[in-house]
């Protein structure tokens, strides 16, 4: 695999991460909510999710799962049940008013899970991978396997990179929103409705 070829990756790669999705959305929605620091752990946690996807595509275990109409099913739906779960989570605190101190106490690590089973319970993914890295790969080259991975670790850390740039904008406006208390007593309830429709994207998706 020579230079031009990752490169090329990248720049779709990036393209990609920074199309409206389930994860950069989620990324969005708790940074806003909770602030940078949350939106980076919960970023941790989707590229963590990505690691699995990657490794899935990579040694074919996708395919399994594309080609089992139940285990898709069964996946998409645990995922959108997990997400309407937090959605009905922040509708319960949507009178709540931002409050803007670095002292107020997060559970990254709980926010880390939760990006990381948001990630895993999105069979779409594992597809998404399964039909992008083959077309970059060089098959002359041999080695596909080690190839495809190379391929994944760029797509993973890319996504780092471009979520925690999310996370630190949110948090800017996160900061202007709190200011005003009629705008950041709704912000819970804009959570759970973004929650809601990643629930619904992925509720209602084909393979």
């Amino acid at each position: 695999m020579d230079v031009l070829a990752v490169l090329s990756f990248l720049g779709v790669a990036v393209l990609l991460t920074l199309m409206p999705g389930p994860d950069n959305v989620f990324v969005l929605a708790q940074s806003l909510s909770q602030g940078k620091k949350a939106g980076i752990a919960t970023a941790l946690g989707l590229c963590t999710g990505l690691i699995v996807h990657v490794a899935a595509a990579t040694f074919g275990i996708s395919a399994i799962i594309y080609q089992s109409a139940l285990a898709f099913a069964v996946v998409k739906y645990a995922g959108a049940v997990y997400l309407l779960y937090l959605a009905w989570k922040s509708f319960r605190e949507k009178g709540s008013v931002l409050t803007w101190n670095e002292e107020t106490a997060v559970n990254y690590y709980a926010l880390y899970k939760k990006g990381i089973l948001m990630n895993l319970l999105n069979p779409k993914v594992s597809l998404f991978f399964l039909a992008l890295l083959p077309q970059f790969v060089d098959q002359a080259a041999g080695h596909v396997p080690v190839q495809m991975l190379v391929l994944g670790v760029v797509f993973i850390l890319q996504a780092i990179i471009l979520f925690s740039v999310i996370s630190f904008f949110a948090e800017k406006l996160r900061s202007l929103l709190a200011k005003s208390p009629s705008i950041s007593r709704k912000m819970n309830y804009i959570q759970g409705t973004l929650l809601g429709l990643i629930a619904a994207q992925i509720a209602f998706s084909e393979k």
